[in-house]
């Protein structure tokens, strides 16, 4: 029993320094001595819990894409207006971010690194249905509850406002003196900011 705590214990300071070194060096630049330099182990140990760089970094890319994506496909199959789903999109989006700061910039460098059919082993059944919510809101243009927009534009937005302020925090921190209470109280705000202000830009109004 004390073995096998022990273990976890290894393995999870293993992912915590796999994690560091990637955000930092990237997959490319990473060496697996730099990861067990920063777990505190040789390297030794290190092969005997994750026998490739790989392999290692399948698994802390796997786990970043899986905080998000299967709550994406949630809310996407939510039995729920548009307007809804925007709001809890926005409010989870933020919230895993805001939770995880590294996944933005981590996930995006490595994407445009990485292949296609790297993307999609990572993603396997977690790929986000995002037809359904085209075909969505395709039909609530159709309706008249929003004016006409490219579902692609929209869904950029969306997107695009809950994950720019975490990839230039740094510099907006540095601009406008805000430490990291200050920031995380300002994402919170932004969970109904960002859902009101793209709800109040695409919603029709009665005449």
């Amino acid at each position: 029993m004390v073995k096998k705590l022990k273990d976890q214990s290894t393995e999870q300071r293993i992912l915590e320094a796999a994690k560091t070194v990637f955000i930092h060096k990237g997959m490319a630049g990473a060496r697996m001595q730099d990861i067990a330099d920063e777990a505190g182990i040789n390297k030794a140990m290190l092969h005997y819990y994750f026998r490739s760089k790989e392999k290692l970094f399948e698994v802390i890319f796997r786990e970043a894409v899986g905080r998000f994506l299967p709550k994406l496909n949630a809310i996407i199959a939510m039995d729920s207006s548009l307007f809804e789903k925007i709001h809890v999109f926005c409010r989870e989006y933020i919230s895993v971010l805001t939770e995880n700061p590294y996944i933005p910039l981590f996930v995006v460098n490595e994407a445009n690194k990485q292949s296609h059919a790297f993307l999609s082993s990572m993603m396997g059944s977690q790929k986000p249905n995002l037809p359904a919510l085209i075909n969505q809101i395709e039909e609530e243009v159709k309706k008249g509850i929003i004016h006409p927009i490219s579902p692609a534009q929209l869904l950029l937005n969306m997107m695009s406002m809950c994950i720019f302020p975490f990839l230039g925090r740094p510099i907006w921190n540095f601009l406008s003196g805000m430490d990291e209470l200050q920031f995380n109280f300002l994402m919170q705000q932004r969970k109904e900011e960002v859902a009101t202000f793209i709800i109040s830009s695409i919603k029709k109004q009665k005449e």
